[in-house]
């Protein structure tokens, strides 16, 4: 009798616990929405994110150990042993105040329109629209050309295995590698029309895969370089210096390798965009645009170091014949088995930040279209009813990508969507935080996570890095650059930035005001001051 009351009491008590856990949450998710609402959005996603699966979002997204396979070939270039190590090191330092300025702006507003949000907020009045419009088309830009950079890298890493395991019989042009692009693309499409939950959990199994197969990499490359007898001394690994660039100043060459870390270290503003789909988002969003950043920063610092030990002859590693010298040291250092088994985990890791990267994207199309800020937004703002999931953007951006996946078929317009895509994401990253800088200095109220008095130092570097890294990122990778060689990063950019430039002088200042509430009320102090609300209309909820 007594063991029944106990098993009862046991039960009650298990009930008990979970109501409180559940009234708890219930509470959160109302705070949450209350928040919002006080921004001037409608709650229309279900926040099933919770803060470890945020980090592991904005971790994901980043991708490292594919990340630094796609792009092992520009430090390579650039200085050899030293462009490995410290042209990572370096820009990666300079990242962490960026990601610091926006993690402040996210905890003060926690929205998935993000960054051009805050631009709008922290703008004077009359300019708001305007920030807010080139923060939007810039972001959008380079989230869209980011997804297709990542699945064309992915596409490219499926052909070199296809290379090595047919011992070169395969070797598959630029016409069946963009067939496999669209692929990739269309069941991204897929993932990323899922529910949140869905999207919440499968994070969880993205930062595993990631995490596991970037430390098996570094052991591999350690272990197996030292047992093979190609394993550089530790002096040439960290000061081996090789200009391979064609351009006659070494240090120039040098800065040339900062592509490959500002390529891998994007996307972490991520953590703002599922804000609406996040408990807690205030607290959640700034942990993990800092954790993402951290956690990515310090293991593909770590990869490349090991990178640098197994490089035996930097010559013959730019010298092969696979669409991705990764690859080629890889089976240097590993054997064919071994560089297949390695590679097939580094493929799949490079296959989940697409679909991570797409779901960005997709929310950030989303929350633009919100606004009316694209053409064909009453398309691209709708909500699916049973996902409760911006779709129809999700499709778009696979659409968007897909054009995009036709410079493909030149080498050189394809590796130049790399830099076009941090330009777009980095001019969208340092538009808000030179506001807060600026006119924005008495704006912001701050969230959970606010960096003080020290906001002005850490948001005057951010921006000179940024601006520092644009200009860099528009040079050509070689000094006599043709036609083939040619940096088309800032063709890409300067046609978006023409067609959004002519749409806003043509119409769009007609009627854009910057992000259009879609509650009723007056706007709260939350995130920013009254003062920097700029009379935009309301507009009721729409039903979708």
């Amino acid at each position: 009798m007594s063991e029944e009351k106990t098993v009862q009491r046991k039960t009650k008590g298990t009930k008990v616990d979970v109501q409180v856990a559940n009234e708890g949450l219930y509470a959160l998710h109302r705070a949450d929405d209350e928040t919002l609402a006080h921004l001037g959005y409608k709650s229309e996603f279900r926040r099933e994110f919770s803060l470890f699966e945020t980090i592991a979002f904005a971790f994901s997204i980043m991708g490292v150990v594919a990340s630094v396979s796609s792009t092992y070939s520009f430090g390579l270039y650039s200085g050899g042993h030293v462009g490995m190590v410290f042209g990572w090191l370096i820009p990666s330092l300079f990242v962490m105040f960026i990601a610091a300025s926006m993690a402040e702006l996210a905890s003060a507003m926690p929205t998935s329109a993000g960054l051009y949000y805050f631009s709008a907020k922290l703008a004077p009045p009359k300019y708001a629209a305007l920030a807010s419009w080139i923060t939007g088309w810039a972001n959008v830009t380079g989230q869209v050309t980011l997804v297709c950079s990542i699945d064309f890298t992915c596409a490219q890493m499926i052909t070199t295995a296809l290379a090595v395991g047919s011992d070169g019989a395969i070797r598959l042009g630029a016409g069946p590698t963009y067939g496999i692009l669209l692929a990739i693309l269309f069941t991204h499409g897929i993932v990323c029309s899922a529910a949140t939950s869905v999207l919440a959990r499968l994070n969880l199994f993205y930062v595993l895969v990631n995490v596991g197969t970037t430390i098996a990499a570094i052991v591999a490359l350690l272990v197996c370089s030292q047992n093979n007898g190609q394993r550089v001394s530790t002096a040439d690994a960290f000061t081996l210096f090789e200009n391979s660039t064609g351009w006659a100043n070494n240090g120039w060459a040098f800065l040339l390798a900062f592509t490959a870390p500002m390529w891998t270290l994007t996307g972490y503003d991520s953590a703002a965009h599922i804000a609406e789909e996040t408990a807690g988002a205030a607290r959640a969003a700034p942990i993990a645009i800092l954790t993402g950043v951290g956690m990515t920063a310090s293991l593909g610092w770590l990869l490349y170091i090991a990178a640098s030990y197994a490089t035996w002859s930097v010559a013959e590693i730019l010298q092969t014949d696979l669409p991705l010298p990764m690859g080629q040291l890889f089976l240097n250092t590993l054997g064919k088995r071994g560089m297949l088994a390695i590679w097939s985990l580094i493929i799949v890791v490079q296959y989940v930040t697409g679909a991570a990267q797409g779901v960005d994207a997709s929310r950030v199309v989303f929350a633009f279209a919100r606004d009316n800020a694209l053409p064909g937004s009453r398309w691209w703002k709708k909500i699916h009813p049973y996902t409760q999931t911006p779709v129809n953007a999700a499709w778009l951006v696979m659409l968007l990508s897909g054009i995009c996946g036709v410079l493909g078929f030149s080498e050189a317009a394809l590796s130049s969507l790399a830099g076009a895509s941090v330009i777009g994401l980095y001019t969208s990253y340092a538009t808000p935080i030179f506001l807060r800088i600026t006119s924005g200095r008495t704006r912001l109220v701050p969230g959970p996570f606010s960096l003080g008095k020290y906001y002005l130092p850490i948001g005057t570097i951010a921006v000179s890095w940024v601006s520092f890294i644009v200009v860099l990122l528009v040079f050509p990778s070689s000094s006599a650059p043709t036609a083939d060689s040619m940096n088309y990063a800032v063709v890409i950019v300067l046609s978006v930035f023409i067609f959004a430039s002519a749409y806003w002088a043509l119409s769009a200042r007609k009627w854009f005001h910057g992000p259009v509430r879609t509650v009723e009320g007056p706007e709260s102090s939350s995130g920013a001051s009254s003062s920097s609300y700029n009379g935009e209309p309301e507009e009721k909820p729409t039903s979708n």
